[in-house]
């Protein structure tokens, strides 16, 4: 909400040379939400909501064919979620035809916020009720891909940006969404929900994307389809944020395999289990590539088969300078841990009222917060039978 963040926003778009927003098109005030939700949701949500409605209006109208809402936002502070989770309803009210996909940062787990879990609990539960799907980036893993993959030695913001725009990018860029299509992809948001989000229990996507490197090592490496795609399965079942550290002896259960060792049953906890499955390929030879060990059913949860769990859209065109890369976007027990720590910090603080003042001052009760727990408890327990 803040004049300094936006103006920078503007300036740093207009010198790019690529991109520039209209002058009319921002809304800022003087001060932002001081990290509260409540604040963000209750009070600048109400407040602002016809300017923020009529702006948004306005490019609506421009659009020959409105797709969705893609709207990026934080969880820890107070407008991101607050405000965020605010606009996201209002956008459901006044759009119910169009598709809403919330692009969500979440926080890192040693906290940058003291109140970040009760940020995070009331956004993630009121976004449950107003989104189609939330695709989720931690700044956590981000950070360890830019010190690890990218060999960045002082990590700022930008350098995490600068990774979430390249797996945005590796996802939304235009693509075949179809074996054969004569045009890319018209509708983006509305074919990624069609083919990841079959319940509206289950809508939290998480993005992997391979491979990802210094700009400088690009022109020393080499890559093959294969080597990738098995890199991209195993990175799935074994729930790996990235290609370094990934655990190759995570396999999926075999059906009517006999009582496992206790060994065995260990690395059976460890597996990730999917609902749904999207990759993209980007680059040549992209049709010799096999996708066969996506397709298989031990992946899936009973209810699909892998035809309607699996998608695979691809171009031959390369991106971002990779010759060839894969993204996968994936609904699955990816969030799962995350989620219940999140949801188990938050209830530590609760129970003994930590900072609740804070939040009934704008009007946010002890209910409204119990009502939340309870969206959230309900999504892990799904998840966490699949």
């Amino acid at each position: 909400m803040e004049p300094k963040v936006i103006s920078q926003a503007l300036s740093i778009a207009a010198r790019s040379g690529y991109w520039k927003y209209d002058d009319r098109s921002h809304f800022c005030q003087k001060q932002g939400s001081g990290n509260n939700w409540a604040n963000g949701y209750s009070v600048h949500g109400p407040k602002h909501k016809d300017i923020i409605m009529n702006l948004v209006q306005k490019e609506a109208e421009k659009c020959d064919r409105l797709s969705g809402f893609f709207t990026i936002m934080s969880m820890a502070g107070g407008t991101g979620s607050g405000l965020g989770a605010f606009v996201t309803q209002c956008l459901k009210d006044a759009f119910p035809a169009s598709f809403i996909l919330n692009h969500v940062i979440w926080p890192y787990g040693t906290g940058e916020v003291i109140v970040q879990n009760y940020n995070s609990v009331l956004t993630l539960s009121h976004l449950y009720h107003s989104s189609d799907a939330l695709l989720v980036h931690e700044n956590d893993v981000i950070h360890k891909i830019c010190a690890q993959l990218m060999n960045i030695k002082q990590i700022s913001f930008r350098d995490v940006n600068q990774v979430i725009a390249h797996q945005l990018g590796s996802v939304f860029q235009p693509i075949y969404t179809a074996e054969g299509a004569l045009h890319y992809s018209r509708s983006p948001l509305g074919d990624l929900m069609e083919t990841l989000v079959p319940h509206p229990e289950f809508k939290m996507l998480g993005l992997r994307n391979i491979p990802q490197m210094p700009e400088s090592s690009l022109a020393y490496s080499s890559f093959s389809w294969p080597g990738l795609i098995k890199h991209l399965r195993q990175m799935l079942i074994a729930n790996a944020t990235m290609e370094e550290g990934i655990d190759w002896q995570v396999r999926p259960p075999r059906p009517g395999s006999s009582i496992p060792s206790k060994h065995s049953t260990s690395k059976l906890l460890h597996f990730n289990t999917s609902i749904a499955n999207l990759v993209i390929l980007r680059g040549k030879d992209m049709h010799s590539a096999d996708l066969g060990s996506f397709q298989d059913p031990a992946l899936y949860t009973s209810w699909l088969t892998p035809q309607d769990a699996f998608n695979l859209w691809k171009t031959p065109r390369a991106f971002n300078k990779y010759e060839k890369s894969a993204a996968l976007v994936s609904n699955s027990q990816f969030l799962l841990k995350p989620l219940d720590n999140l949801v188990g910090k938050a209830w530590n603080m609760f129970a003994s009222k930590a900072y609740i003042h804070q939040y009934t001052k704008f009007g946010i009760e002890e209910e409204d917060f119990l009502d939340s727990f309870t969206t959230l408890e309900q999504v892990i327990s799904s998840y966490t039978t699949l």
